[in-house]
């Protein structure tokens, strides 16, 4: 579960996702050149990526490890390896 702070972090960082893609769709309407809109484009993909990665480290560290019991140093170790794929494969 998300703090209250952490929520607004998020829903921050996806208003902001929001607004870089009512970016593209206005540069599209408005026939930018292909530079402007893929530029944009991959701006909003990154930060779509960078909020899955932290999702994703989120609930690695919160529901598929227990909180409140300590992790076995495998566990830790192969719930720090996953994160680090997730976040190598969607960068």
């Amino acid at each position: 579960m998300h703090t209250v702070r952490e929520k607004k972090k998020l829903v921050s960082r996806v208003r902001r996702i929001r607004g870089q893609l009512e970016a593209a769709e206005k540069a599209i309407a408005e026939e930018k050149g292909c530079f402007e809109v893929l530029q944009t484009l991959a701006a909003a993909r990154g930060a779509m990526n960078g909020l899955v990665a932290e999702i994703v480290e989120d609930h690695v560290r919160f529901h598929v490890l227990d909180p409140d019991r300590k992790a076995t140093a495998k566990q830790a170790r192969a719930a720090e390896e996953l994160i680090d794929v997730v976040r190598a494969y969607v960068k």
